[in-house]
């Protein structure tokens, strides 16, 4: 899917940020990242709320493989086919996909800087002054 396609696609529902990324698109509204469009198809952002309505269409997660196994990622879950040629009915979808973004991002702990004890810094010895002194006066007497 080109850019100029996603933009008409999403038209219905409003506006919407496309970036690339990875092998595709990332799809976003108000700073929320809600949909990919990669090779593999439009994977649409879902969870506890929205997951059955994904499988009530036979849809699947997204997944990808790597050379040890094949990832599933249950948070994205691809749009139905059908959805393609009803941009009214992929509007609501997509709002409650931006929907399961949202409440994802608030689930998330804030981000804050983790705090590592500072180890003591040891103190470097005092040079042994006198050791030194004599040192360099019998060199001075010869």
């Amino acid at each position: 899917m080109d850019r100029e396609f996603l933009i008409d696609l999403f038209a219905d529902f409003g506006p919407v940020t496309i970036r690339k990324m990875f092998s595709g698109y990332g799809i976003s509204a108000d700073g929320i990242n809600f949909a990919l469009s990669l090779r593999a198809g439009l994977f649409f952002r879902a969870d506890e709320v929205t997951i059955p309505n994904f499988e009530a269409e036979g849809s699947k997660p997204f997944q990808y493989s790597t050379r040890a196994k094949t990832v599933l990622v249950n948070s994205y879950w691809e749009l139905p086919a059908r959805l393609f040629d009803d941009s009214e009915e992929l509007s609501q979808w997509a709002r409650a996909a931006l929907a399961a973004a949202q409440r994802a991002k608030v689930k998330k702990r804030p981000k804050g800087k983790k705090t590592v004890p500072k180890k003591p810094v040891a103190k470097k010895r005092p040079a042994k002054k006198a050791a030194r002194r004599v040192g360099t006066a019998k060199r001075a007497h010869r």
